[in-house]
């Protein structure tokens, strides 16, 4: 089969993800420098010429724009389907709006939001599982013994591990065969079934378990988080540096801005955007790794529109442009030069602001700051300069 022609992917990705915990659903948070859906999605997309329908919650419309920066020309990404209250509510109303956008294909693979590691092998054994049986799942056998057990903590059996199987996405069926299945059971009222093949089984189908990959984990917690990231950095093994360095000159104020965090001074900074000198150095140091020009000439001090402009817009631009290169920021090292005024007791804030702005971790910040010893400009406190190296890590 054509997977252009007859097969869909509905990439689930209406969850809240507590278990992970934070601020923002689990999908949008970033891994290496890029939300975790969109390595999704850009997984799925590099797998197969099917077209992907993404299902969100409608509260989340503006964080998967924001997520997909660089994706919107694609043509295999349709624009998301709002899900429902339950997993199994999502998938419906992603079967729902294939079948209204006349978007229904023979073959439909159902995708969890979380599995960035999906590969091409996968998702054409699933393509050919749902061929071959209507409906097919990857599954792995289990290493761990597995016992059941009451109440009290007691055991009360031991299942037989050679019969069991851990099951994975995507979930792959025959649309008409999972659409009515998910009809049928949303009108007996059953609305939280686990997964897709239970849908099925519940239905009646019999379903198939092809084998799945160890890879195609699934994050749940921020140590899965962790470690996908660690995964990620070690896939992208061309190293490069580049450095920045920018100074700006004291003038009347009362504030000051270092790596978007507000600073009560008794003098201002001078310069056409925030005058955030710490950030301009990094933003030189980001573009300098991927030998993308500088600061001006992306953000020219001669157009109006950046005239007291938040220096986070050229930062995130720069970080952007390493993630639309399929790379990521591996670590920035940058240094305040000053007499005043101190940065230490600052030095938490804007570490905390530049490692969210940017979208890493941020144990790969790291910020000192000294003085010149009364010497030169920054000695006679006329101005603050700033210097950054920054290392990122690109696919070769």
């Amino acid at each position: 089969m054509n997977p252009a022609l007859g097969v869909a992917i509905i990439a689930v990705a209406a969850g809240r993800g507590s278990r992970l915990g934070g601020d923002i659903p689990k999908q949008y948070r970033k891994i290496a420098g890029k939300p975790l859906l969109a390595r999704t999605l850009e997984s799925l997309s590099r797998a197969t010429p099917a077209i992907i329908l993404p299902v969100i919650h409608e509260d989340d419309t503006e964080l998967y724009r924001l997520s997909v920066v660089g994706l919107q020309d694609n043509p295999k990404l349709m624009a998301p389907a709002y899900g429902g209250a339950t997993r199994q509510a999502s998938v419906r109303l992603g079967l729902e709006a294939l079948l209204a956008r006349k978007a229904a294909p023979k073959i439909v693979l159902i995708h969890d939001a979380a599995r960035l590691f999906v590969s091409g092998d996968l998702v054409a054994n699933a393509i050919a599982g749902a061929e071959a049986y209507g409906a097919a799942i990857p599954g792995l056998p289990l290493s761990d013994t597995i016992k059941e057990i009451d109440e009290n903590g007691i055991v009360i059996s031991t299942a037989e591990r050679e019969r069991l199987r851990s099951v994975q996405t995507p979930q792959a069926f025959d649309f008409k065969l999972i659409f009515e299945a998910h009809r049928h059971a949303a009108s007996k009222g059953v609305t939280d079934l686990p997964d897709d093949a239970a849908v099925a089984e519940f239905a009646g189908h019999r379903v198939h378990i092809f084998p799945g990959e160890s890879a195609n984990v699934k994050i749940t917690t921020s140590e899965d988080l962790k470690v996908a990231e660690e995964t990620l950095m070690r896939e992208l093994t061309d190293v490069r540096t580049g450095q920045g360095y920018d100074v700006h000159a004291f003038e009347p104020g009362d504030h000051i801005w270092l790596g978007g965090v507000r600073i009560p001074h008794r003098q201002g900074l001078k310069g056409h955007s925030d005058a955030d000198v710490l950030s301009h150095a990094i933003t030189d140091a980001l573009l300098g790794a991927i030998a993308d020009g500088d600061i001006g000439s992306h953000f020219p001090p001669s157009d109006p529109q950046w005239r007291g402009a938040p220096s986070r817009i050229f930062l995130e631009a720069a970080a952007a442009g390493i993630s639309a290169r399929g790379g990521a920021i591996a670590h920035i090292d940058a240094t305040i030069v000053c007499e005043r005024p101190k940065i230490g007791p600052h030095r938490d804030a804007i570490r905390a602001s530049l490692a969210d702005i940017l979208g890493i971790d941020i144990g790969r910040l790291a910020l000192k700051a000294t003085t010149s010893e009364g010497l030169g400009f920054t000695g006679r406190e006329e101005g603050i300069a700033s210097l950054a190296i920054a290392t990122v890590r690109l696919p070769v």
